[in-house]
């Protein structure tokens, strides 16, 4: 943490990625689980070193949200030192199911 930035994740984005640590260990490859999970370490890095990188939610203007995959977009929030990750979101779904914290 150069910047100070300390990253903490709500039980919800924890459950998010509990279940698409579980798809993937069912239906792809030990090695595709390995791209995904340094994927998300390498985004969280960015976003750790400048929140302000992605574009805010349409729904939310203090939520941010950055595209990891095809199929999954991390929603988080910035307050102080802290960056908030809120969920990691299946854009596969309805999008009305996407409910941000307000």
């Amino acid at each position: 943490m150069k910047n100070g930035y300390k990253l903490l994740w709500s039980d919800r984005a924890l459950a998010d990625l509990q279940n698409i640590l579980t798809y993937l260990l069912e239906n792809w490859t030990e090695k595709e689980v390995k791209i995904f999970a340094r994927r998300l370490d390498k985004r969280l890095e960015a976003i750790r070193q400048n929140p302000k990188l992605f574009p805010a939610a349409s729904q939310r203007k203090s939520i941010r949200r950055s595209v990891l995959t095809g199929h999954t977009v991390i929603y988080y929030e910035t307050k102080e030192k802290v960056i908030s990750i809120i969920t990691l979101f299946d854009s596969r779904q309805d999008p009305k199911k996407l409910r941000l914290p307000r």
